[in-house]
């Protein structure tokens, strides 16, 4: 739909932070060096100086209600939208209008018989006698309210899970889609997944998460680490890589996203190409870990101090 086009990184290029101060009729900022400087538009505070706009960066910060980001972020918080309505609005204030291209096929979607686009479709069992106690929980730094609120326990059993350490996993809308089952005796595959089950469709723990700022991990242990932290707002890729199905849901989903993948040489570099997929539709940041260090690998206390520096 013509309507729906947008380009983020167009967008961008176009509109400066001065254009918008001067849409909203902001006038009381001062210069302070090289930035601009005052009351904050966004939430109003008495603060006279906590607003900081940086011209030259077009990006802007406010010490105090934490707003902060480019033109698109600044357009959303104004007009409390998403960043793909503020691009729209701003693609419309401006006039900005799409490049001429020539029509290139559209992508294929994960087909299903003669072309039907295929869902996860929710389960219409619950396995019964999940121990969330068992001790491989423990070892893993899983404490009960955690394995209680994600529904993690060991299974004994029968069917394909038994034997296993099992963790549901949840659609967008909440709707249990299917069991991983992690070996927890060295048998493999170390995980196993349903025959028919699309990882790539889903963020593991997305139903859960409100806010429009999210940390992005690899693994189903990584996010309940993370989330035991006291840091609710994370999501798993269940894997290093990221489909396009999971790149359109965080886009529109969250406004800011933080990369914290495994400390490897496989971590970092899918970090690094992940973040060049993001960066020109939302807030994007990496965090680094040390070599061969990954997340559920740290004390709760040490993953907290690392995630509070975020």
């Amino acid at each position: 739909m013509e309507d729906n086009w947008v380009d983020f990184k167009m967008v961008k290029a176009a509109v400066s932070m001065q254009m918008l101060l001067e849409r909203y009729k902001i006038n009381w900022l001062r210069k302070s060096g090289k930035d601009l400087r005052g009351r904050c538009p966004i939430h109003k505070g008495d603060g006279q100086g906590a607003f900081n706009v940086n011209l030259t960066k077009n990006a802007f910060n406010c010490f105090s209600c934490q707003a902060r980001g480019n033109v698109l972020d600044f357009v959303a918080a104004m007009e409390q939208c998403t960043v793909r309505d503020a691009a729209l609005k701003l693609q419309g204030w401006y006039s900005i209008s799409p490049p001429v291209t020539v029509a290139t096929p559209k992508t294929k979607p994960v087909e299903k018989g003669m072309g039907e686009p295929v869902a996860n479709k929710p389960l219409t069992f619950q396995l019964k006698g999940i121990d969330p106690n068992h001790p491989y929980l423990a070892g893993r730094g899983i404490g009960g309210e955690t394995a209680e609120t994600f529904g993690i326990g060991f299974f004994s059993g029968k069917g394909s899970m038994s034997g296993r350490v099992v963790i549901p996993i949840h659609d967008a809308r909440g709707e249990l889609v299917a069991y991983a089952g992690r070996a927890i005796d060295g048998s493999e595959p170390r995980y196993k997944l349903p025959v028919g089950f699309h990882k790539s469709l889903e963020l593991f723990n997305l139903h859960r998460v409100t806010a429009q700022e999210v940390i992005l991990v690899e693994g189903f242990f990584d996010c309940m680490k993370v989330w035991q932290s006291l840091n609710p707002f994370v999501v798993a890729l269940m894997g290093n890589s990221l489909s396009q199905q999971q790149e359109q849901i965080i886009t529109t989903r969250f406004k800011r996203v933080t990369i914290l993948l495994d400390g490897d040489e496989a971590g970092r570099k899918a970090a690094e190409g992940i973040a060049s997929r993001l960066i020109h539709k939302l807030h994007v940041r990496i965090k680094d870990l040390p070599d061969g260090k990954q997340p559920d690998e740290f004390p709760a206390e040490e993953l907290a101090q690392i995630l509070d520096s975020l």
